[in-house]
């Protein structure tokens, strides 16, 4: 009897250290690590050891759980699929993406993510913080190739520049890429999503292609939430029919990128700026997008919900970036100090927690 215990005692210990060893392997593995060489190319040489290519990307930072990767290749993978080659990883990346990266061979190309929202500034900077030139590429260099409009002369003939159509998306580049072809690629990928229906639809609500793009980059820098986008267009267009300025805080802030100065907070000073893209101060559309702007903006600004709305707040019941929306400025003032209440709540929670934390 004594003897089944033990060797039921065994089974069971056995289990347990199974289970816990195929724990830590899936953890390892499945848990995104982020990394600072996103920007950069990884070389694994020909002839290099699973082994050792592994030993190389933790030393790099890429893979935190070598010891894991290893068991995993040894026990389920199939070392002889990775190749060489020069590899460019996302961050954050698993053991598991980086391992099917390594299966799929050498990798030429730069990968691109451009935000929906982005400005023509935050465009600039990535492009040459991910296409590095010899001499170096300027971000100012970048934003002058953006003033050349002759791409989009079709759609918006009245467009300064190019702001709002480069389209926000994911591209891949050969590398040695030169930013002016990157900027180029992105006007053409906005021109491919732009449907010619879309040029008829801004003539019949009385707006130009350009003004269209504008009203979906105050839309796009306004609300993240595709279901109410239509709502805040409405609002757009209720307050420009009303003659009652837009009062979009993003467009001060857009003037203070590109005067150079934004530093993260709207300050008194951004809101009485005397720009006409500050539409606290002025009347009307500003003279062109704020943002890079995506097909859902679009539509919004085309297709406006039939409301009564000219105001909104922030929906702190929610929390999801949704917005409570008004027809009128004494539900708009409820609106406001409900809004504040949270604010100053939030504040006070978050004073309490530095004041514990010291």
């Amino acid at each position: 009897m004594t003897l089944v215990k033990i060797i039921f005692g065994l089974i069971a210990a056995g289990i347990l250290v199974i289970a816990g060893i195929s724990y830590w392997l899936y953890s390892s593995l499945t848990t995104a690590h982020a990394h600072d060489k996103s920007n950069q190319f990884i070389v694994v040489e020909k002839g290099t050891s699973p082994s050792a290519i592994i030993d190389k990307l933790a030393a790099e930072g890429v893979i935190a759980s070598p010891t894991a990767t290893k068991a995993y290749l040894r026990a389920l993978g199939d070392a002889s699929k990775l190749q060489a080659g020069e590899y460019q990883f996302d961050s954050p990346i698993t053991p598991l993406q980086v391992l099917k990266e390594l299966e799929s061979g050498e990798t030429q190309t730069i990968r691109l993510t451009i935000p929906e929202g982005f400005t023509r500034f935050d465009i600039a900077k990535r492009i040459v913080e991910k296409f590095p030139q010899e001499p170096p590429v300027t971000e100012q260099e970048v934003l002058l190739m953006m003033e050349d409009t002759k791409g989009i002369g079709d759609i918006a003939p009245e467009a300064r520049n190019l702001e709002g159509y480069m389209y926000p998306s994911t591209y891949s580049f050969p590398r040695g890429t030169k930013p002016h072809v990157v900027v180029v690629h992105l006007v053409q990928q906005f021109k491919k999503v732009w449907k010619p229906e879309w040029t008829s639809a801004a003539r019949a609500l009385g707006r130009s292609p350009h003004e269209i793009v504008t009203i979906a980059s105050l839309i796009e820098t306004e609300s993240g939430v595709e279901s109410e986008r239509p709502v805040v267009s409405s609002v757009i267009y209720n307050r420009l029919s009303k003659r009652i300025p837009l009062g979009i805080d993003q467009t001060v802030v857009y003037v203070a990128k590109m005067q150079n100065r934004w530093d993260g907070t709207i300050h008194r000073s951004d809101l009485d700026v005397d720009s006409p893209y500050n539409t606290r101060k002025y009347g009307g559309l500003p003279p062109g997008p704020i943002s890079s702007v995506s097909e859902s903006a679009i539509v919004a600004a085309l297709n406006p919900a039939n409301t009564d709305y000219i105001y909104y707040v922030r929906n702190v019941e929610a929390n999801d970036g949704s917005h409570w929306f008004y027809a009128s400025a004494a539900e708009f003032e409820r609106g406001k100090a409900q809004y504040q209440r949270w604010l100053e709540k939030e504040r006070q929670e978050l004073r309490e927690t530095e004041a514990n934390q010291q």
